[in-house]
């Protein structure tokens, strides 16, 4: 395929794919897309090891690195963060933990650590590492990149992308010096906006053109990305179809709950994180949600408030006895309804263009010749 974000990169089709687990990014780059390692999960010092890894598996091919960088709380300390969370809050979460009998994590296991990349200080380190690898774009989950990332990336021949929700947030990052908007629509899976991909998508190629638009939100399969280039997107940017491919490193007990699930099986939900976010609707959700909760809290500290007990939830999922199988759940989707199988990823790269052109050559066949 030939697109601008083709050229740019240099990759054979503009299909970008966040993922968290190594081995599906290196195996969609090498497929003939553009893999990117959400990081905001990985100490600097582990972010190291899977980036050396990515370079050692992905045959020379490009790929990127996303980061999460909010604006909203700067400054604070996590031992402060710590003491704004209501003891209320701290009970309600232990109470969901005792209800579903989920045991305490081994001694000298502290799970999830609390902040990791959940702020511009915290992510700097992580920019710092990725920057110290080949890699060809840094994306920005949340908010406007400092300047001085944007400058520090230029200066090292890398591009860099952010996610959006509304067109006057693609329009900040494109006065802020960002490459490529990631227009994400109300479908998508982790933090997303009201807007749906549908009416997204044009307004904001519209708003920033010439910057180059990625579509994201609702895209997995080849009719979708069509429908995303015929709205003027130059590429197409995935993440919960990566969740069940064969190289995910997804739980199993998990993964079992993604096949099975429909579309109307996720929830927008501040219940991890504090921001709006499209989730598996699970028990956790429901309880966070439900007229019993005390009401999440912002960011960061809701995300600190549980890391702990969601680190407890997947770790004894697949225990017998505990709940855990039923607390377990992830952001994603709703186009988990069509995740029914597990594939490998080049297949689902293979599937995706071999429909992509069988869309646009059937479209084309509508037309009547003067």
């Amino acid at each position: 395929m030939k697109t601008r974000i083709c050229d740019m990169f240099g990759i054979e089709f503009p299909i970008f794919a966040f993922s968290h687990c190594r081995d599906v990014v290196a195996a969609v780059s090498k497929a003939g897309g553009f893999g990117v390692l959400g990081a905001v999960a990985f100490p600097p010092e582990q972010l190291e090891i899977e980036l050396k890894w990515i370079d050692e598996h992905v045959d020379g091919k490009p790929y990127g690195v996303d980061v999460v960088m909010p604006m909203s709380y700067v400054g604070f300390e996590e031992d402060k963060l710590k003491e704004m969370i209501p003891e209320g809050h701290r009970q309600f979460t232990a109470g969901l933990m005792k209800q579903y009998d989920i045991p305490e994590l081994p001694e000298g296991d502290s799970g999830i650590l609390a902040l990791l990349g959940w702020s511009r200080e915290n992510a700097a380190p992580q920019i710092d590492v990725a920057l110290s690898h080949p890699i060809k774009l840094l994306v920005n989950a949340l908010g406007v990149p400092p300047k001085a990332v944007i400058d520090k990336c230029h200066a090292n021949d890398v591009l860099v992308a952010a996610l959006i929700g509304k067109p006057e947030q693609a329009l900040e990052q494109v006065k802020a010096g960002t490459d490529i908007i990631v227009a994400q629509g109300h479908e998508a899976g982790g933090h997303t906006g009201s807007i749906t991909t549908m009416v997204l998508i044009p307004e904001v190629v519209d708003a920033v053109a010439p910057t180059p638009v990625l579509a994201a939100s609702g895209i997995g399969n080849g009719r979708q990305m069509a429908a995303a280039m015929a709205l003027g997107a130059d590429g197409v940017w995935t993440g919960s179809i990566w969740l069940t491919v064969a190289e995910s490193d997804t739980n199993d007990v998990l993964k079992e709950k993604l096949l099975k699930g429909t579309s109307s099986d996720t929830v927008r939900s501040r219940s991890m994180t504090g921001k709006p976010a499209r989730l598996l609707k699970t028990p956790w959700t429901e309880a966070w949600d439900g007229p019993d909760s005390p009401g999440p809290l912002p960011m960061p500290l809701q995300y600190m408030l549980n890391a702990e007990a969601q680190s407890r939830v997947h770790r004894y999922a697949h225990v017998e006895g505990s709940g855990a199988a039923q607390l377990i759940g992830t952001p994603v989707g709703q186009i988990m309804g069509t995740m029914n199988s597990v594939r490998r990823t080049r297949d689902v790269i293979q599937d995706m263009v071999t429909e992509y052109i069988a869309t646009t050559e059937r479209m084309a066949g509508q037309l009547q010749e003067a």
